[in-house]
């Protein structure tokens, strides 16, 4: 495939009309098949057909996107089905005023509606020769509806900021190499673009990652979600207030979309004037005093997409088609006995196609215009890869067939650039990868909430209901875990013992028993546990601020000797009165405050940059009372995530830590880049390089 904006045709000619005349024909003769086969639906005379067909196509041309301006907040929510209804009663109108027609009601013409959208549909694509000119044909129709700036053409090239939702770097590479991905292959085969990788910061998530990337800071965020302690409040990323408060906390109005930038499917807005489908800025959700004033109105992208009746058709039956790919890919998984596989049924597979399809092609089509006004920076999220990863695997068959359709979608922008009033530069990037492995539930028999629970006196989990303390659990591996922490033990969990057993910690050791639930639930009284995938944060709520490692050794002494042994567990994050942040693994420690290790450097498998990035979140306001990072095997290139996922990231270790860029080579990419806020000045970099001015006046807030 040749993605060279400036080569090549974006449309065959002459094909307008017979596209027309061919969609006319073929409705005309949709409607005397239905005229035989639909009750109540009846034409009389032979020229009924072609009069109707030729209303229908004003109808759907004229009508539909005055329709969907008037009913758009019920079809924001039905992805466009609201939309046929009226439509449908319009058609009833339209049948009862040509002679001879006969309709029974309602429903009967909004069936004939489905059916002529569906024909005209049909007929489009096999006109076409393939799905790029039907794409290319609808972006010259819209471009017609734009009129650009008259000095757009002198403008700086606008950037495509494309990121393709925790698809790693080590999989990229494989997947250009074995043809999953041929756009990107044409890029570096033809030596136009480069790929380079960048390491996440310790919480390898979206959260932390893209409001680095967009706002230039990421501080205090510590996963997808975390627990405040100060607030009793748990923060979640994809909660529309929380996403609106962590932006508010970071933003100075200077974001990386500042000025007349789009910000599309992502959780924060970069400060952009145009969003939609920005969690951060959704106004029905997010209350006044945190939402931000941006020109789009709410679901802007999605009337652009659903305002043509074959679009909100075409990608139902897209949908329609992704829900039976997975419940085909699930029955494959469990009759092949795969493993690490993930329970796939219930809601799962009719949710799948909301990221894989609908919003993928709702963001195609907003960056469609973005480019056709020629807006100077578009960010988009793609989530279908990192969504399918996660219950599929990190490169599963149906999980590459996904990004297979991702690749093609960029190939397509790139080449519709040609359409816009300015040049444009395409970057892909990711937010994060992931790393595959056996999920810490299912390989341990318990989740780690309930295993710290456990040992902080919490009630069993059901698993474990008839066992008391330390005795066995149903599940052998909880049982050689267990026996292990409590017999053999590492050196570190001997230490720490010993320092339980030199402090004479008397077994009625002090425990409040105020942990009722409030705004969070208590895995143990006064004990909170908040998972975000390879990482877990434990906080005791009975004490304000960081609780020291010398109190928790007096609270709960079978708590750190017991998460340092667990094999699902690589290493913790504590702060000792003593020795400030320590790192414990099972056979060794490491003192981040001077650099001390004793025995084996517990960090060893997790890369270079770890001990700064823990030390980093180790200053954190936020920062649990304990820090808790899965277990790494570089041997099989496999953790166990504390999530039910196969695919799974938010912590160090393997490829969840290397993202990618791949970038126009006329933009140089440093060295090493570590950590969102370092991939943010080098975007800031390239935007200076272009000739973008800076933003000076912030972005106004709306207050109540």
């Amino acid at each position: 495939m040749t993605t060279t904006a400036p080569k090549g045709r974006l449309l065959r000619g002459g094909r307008a009309v017979a596209r027309a005349v061919g969609v006319w024909i073929a409705v005309t003769g949709a409607l005397r098949l239905l005229d035989v086969l639909l009750p109540g639906f009846r034409m009389t005379h032979w020229w009924q057909p072609a009069i109707c067909a030729l209303l229908l196509g004003l109808l759907t041309a004229v009508v539909w996107p005055l329709v969907m301006r008037i009913a758009y907040p019920l079809a924001f929510v039905t992805f466009g089905g609201f939309g046929f209804l009226l439509l449908g009663a319009g058609t009833l109108a339209v049948f009862r005023t040509v002679p001879g027609v006969e309709v029974a009601g309602f429903r009967t013409a909004v069936i004939v509606t489905l059916g002529m959208a569906a024909v005209g549909a049909l007929v489009s694509s096999l006109l076409a020769v393939d799905e790029d000119e039907i794409f290319f044909r609808r972006a010259a129709r819209r471009r017609r509806r734009h009129t650009p700036a008259a000095d757009a053409g002198d403008q700086p090239p606008g950037v495509l900021f494309l990121q393709i939702d925790g698809l790693g770097y080590d999989t990229v590479r494989r997947a250009v190499r074995d043809g999953d991905m041929p756009t990107f292959a044409a890029w570096l085969a033809e030596d136009s673009h480069a790929l380079d990788r960048w390491h996440t910061d310790w919480s390898s998530q979206t959260g932390a990652s893209v409001c680095g990337i967009l706002h230039g800071s990421n501080h205090d965020i510590l996963g997808f979600r975390w627990y405040e302690k100060d607030r009793d409040r748990v923060m979640a990323c994809a909660h529309p207030a929380d996403a609106a408060e962590i932006e508010r906390r970071h933003s100075d109005g200077h974001g990386l979309l500042a000025g007349d930038g789009a910000s599309r499917g992502n959780l924060f807005s970069g400060d952009a004037a145009h969003v939609s489908l920005t969690m951060s800025s959704i106004p029905v959700l997010v209350p006044r005093k945190l939402l931000r004033r941006h020109r789009d109105r709410l679901g802007a992208g999605y009337y652009a997409y659903f305002a043509n009746p074959v679009n909100a058709l075409r990608t139902f039956a897209v949908a329609l088609a992704d829900v039976f790919r997975e419940i085909s890919a699930s029955v494959r998984q469990r009759r092949a006995g795969v493993v690490p596989r993930v329970p796939r049924g219930g809601w799962y597979p009719l949710a799948r196609p909301g990221t894989t399809v609908i919003a993928r092609d709702v963001v195609v089509s907003a960056i469609l215009g973005d480019m056709l006004a020629g807006r100077p920076v578009v960010y988009a999220d793609f989530l279908g890869y990192d969504e399918v990863a996660h219950h599929s695997g990190i490169e599963r068959f149906d999980t590459l067939s996904v990004l297979r359709s991702i690749d093609q979608q960029i190939a397509r922008l790139h080449r519709a650039s040609r359409l816009a009033p300015r040049r444009y530069h395409v970057v892909a990037l990711s937010d994060h990868g992931q790393t595959q492995g056996q999920a810490f539930s299912q390989r341990f028999g318990e989740t780690i909430e309930a295993y710290v629970g456990r040992l902080c006196g919490g009630a069993p989990s059901p698993a474990t209901a008839s066992s008391g303390k330390r005795r066995q659990a149903e599940s052998w591996q909880i049982n050689a875990a267990l026996a292990e922490a409590t017999k053999s033990g590492g050196p570190i969990a001997r230490r720490l013992r010993a320092r339980v057993e030199d402090a004479e910690c008397a077994e009625d050791r002090p425990r409040t028993t105020s942990g009722s639930p409030g705004a969070v639930t208590r895995v143990a009284p006064g004990v909170v546990v908040v998972v975000s995938g390879h990482l877990a944060m434990v906080s005791f709520t009975e004490h304000e601020g960081r609780v020291e490692l010398e109190t928790i050794e007096r609270e709960f002494p079978d708590l750190l000797p017991s998460l340092v042994d667990h094999p699902g567990v690589g290493f913790l994050l504590v702060r000792s009165r003593e020795f400030g942040p320590v790192v414990l693994g099972r056979d060794g420690l490491h003192r981040l405050a001077t650099g001390v290790v004793i025995g084996e450097d517990p960090l060893l498998p997790y890369g270079p940059h770890a001990a700064d990035l823990i030390r980093r979140v180790d200053t954190f306001p936020h920062c649990a009372d304990v820090m808790i990072n899965s277990r790494y095997d570089p041997e099989s290139d496999q953790a166990s995530p504390f999530e039910t996922h196969v695919g799974s990231h938010g912590g160090l270790g393997g490829p969840q830590q290397r993202g990618f860029v791949v970038h126009p080579r006329e933009l140089e990419f440093p060295g090493e880049v570590v950590g969102a806020e370092a991939l943010h000045r080098v975007f800031r970099g390239w935007l200076a390089e272009l000739g973008h001015a800076p933003v000076e006046t912030p972005v106004t807030e709306v207050v109540s």
